[in-house]
């Protein structure tokens, strides 16, 4: 490849990836795919996943913007996907950037809505995911003993 083949900064899925990262990371800095989720996408492509970003052709980027849209055609297996069994569709999909987190607040405003326990949880502002809540998590003031100011009275020994 030629130096004049090479782009500086590419746009991939919405987000502006710098041209000198490597296409596995690349890939993996846009939200909801991951390093192992890019690694199978790649070798379903047949693209070398150590190759900078800024150097992979018109062609690629369609390619791989195709896969990201639909990766159920790209031949990618269903259980690499971060939504299966979607509650509405009841189909596995993948879902990134704001669709992923518009989802997600979805999910947790129907668990709200349905008064479930992590419902419950997440509109107390508690942990839901079963971790301990004794010890870690405290927000606000501190829970405790607390120390009372320091008496500057001194002790007179008797006899004097």
């Amino acid at each position: 490849m030629s130096s004049g083949d090479y782009k500086y900064i590419i746009r991939i899925a919405g987000k502006d990836v710098e041209g000198e990262k490597k296409v596995i990371v690349a890939l993996s800095k846009v939200k909801g795919l991951g390093y192992n989720f890019a690694q199978v996408l790649l070798q379903k492509l047949n693209i070398n996943p150590y190759i900078r970003v800024g150097f992979l052709t018109d062609k690629e980027l369609g390619d791989i913007e195709m896969a990201l849209k639909d990766p159920n055609k790209a031949g990618i297996p269903n259980f690499y996907f971060n939504r299966r069994k979607d509650m509405e569709t009841g189909s596995d999909v993948h879902l990134i950037t704001s669709d992923l987190d518009f989802i997600i607040s979805n999910d947790i405003e129907r668990e709200k809505s349905i008064m479930s326990w992590r419902g419950y949880r997440h509109m107390f502002g508690l942990r839901v995911r079963g971790q301990c809540t004794r010890t870690t998590g405290r927000r606000g003031s501190a829970v405790g003993v607390r120390k009372s100011g320091q008496t500057t009275q001194k002790v007179q020994k008797s006899g004097e």
